[in-house]
């Protein structure tokens, strides 16, 4: 890209000092991360199908991955929501959450969502709730049931999953009732977003995070709740998942947490990917609380 002129590089820079910053910015280790990991994943034993548009917008897009196991008498559909601080992340980086689910008998839903700034709370959380409405009325068509779910996310995602559940401003939708399982990982349930560095531009800030966090919100649902922490979490506090595990407790539902060793925010996800489970617990412990909600599907050996 650049000749041996030194002169030349730094005129380079220079010129596109705002392009290089904003790359800086937008760049993450986990991205480079993932897609490592996604060109070490294997594609066999599912079929996967790209970029169903869900709605009209353009982040309304998910994968669907379809399982060749036959582990259940009927397969239960996991809807995987990835974190990135409600600012980035996309689907495609997730082909290793898709393969580790479908090894297991699970078919996968990997959904994008709109992002801030430019979309607030409670907008993506809507998507998610848009997602399920659509795989619920395509779900002939593509060869799932809705009739058994599963919400599992990351992060931001678990923030999302969650306040799906039980936060009240949230669109009420008759596929709630077929959610078994929450799956939620290193989420941020629990939390003053008030500026916040990482996570400010996704809350209103006029609003006061007690009418925001799913925490306040928790309601009597049948749903198995099973929140996963990573041991060496510097950037979402342990508190979220310990307060939110007690409050789940208090209104009567099922809650189990769990903390998943030698990992930290965002490696306590990279280490579900198969190819990481003989070093780590992560996929084998997801799995079981998995399992453990949909045990009256599974075909017994």
């Amino acid at each position: 890209m650049f000749n041996s002129n030194r002169s030349d590089l730094l005129q380079f820079v220079q010129r596109n000092h705002q392009h290089i910053k904003q790359w800086l910015k937008d760049f993450r280790v986990y991205d480079l991360a993932s897609r490592t990991l996604n060109r070490c994943t294997p594609r066999q034993g599912y079929r996967r199908i790209e970029n169903i548009a869900y709605g009209l917008k353009g982040r309304h897009r998910l994968d669907l991955y379809i399982s060749e196991q036959q582990r259940f008498s009927a397969r239960p559909l996991v809807v995987f929501v990835y974190g990135g601080a409600w600012l980035r992340g996309d689907k495609s980086d997730y082909l290793f959450v898709g393969e580790a689910l479908t090894s297991c008998g699970y078919d996968v839903a990997v959904i994008n969502y709109q992002h801030a700034p430019q979309h607030q709370f409670p907008s993506y959380v809507h998507d998610v709730s848009l997602a399920l409405e659509f795989l619920n009325q395509q779900q002939v068509k593509y060869g799932i049931s809705t009739e058994q779910i599963a919400l599992m996310g990351h992060s931001a995602g678990a923030f999302n999953i969650v306040s799906l559940l039980h936060h009240p401003t949230v669109l009420e939708s008759a596929t709630l009732d077929c959610v078994r399982a929450v799956v939620g990982i290193a989420g941020p349930y629990h939390f003053d977003y008030l500026g916040d560095p990482i996570a400010a531009d996704a809350f209103d800030q006029q609003i006061p995070y007690q009418q925001v966090m799913p925490y306040y919100f928790v309601r009597a649902h049948a749903a198995r709740h099973y929140l996963f922490l990573a041991a060496k979490d510097t950037v979402v506090m342990p508190s979220n998942s310990y307060d939110l595990h007690r409050q789940l407790l208090a209104r009567g539902n099922h809650s189990q947490l769990s903390v998943i060793p030698r990992t930290n925010h965002v490696s306590v996800m990279g280490s579900f990917a198969s190819i990481f489970s003989r070093f780590f617990s992560t996929k084998a412990q997801i799995i079981a609380a998995l399992d453990e909600s949909f045990q009256d599907l599974l075909i017994q050996n």
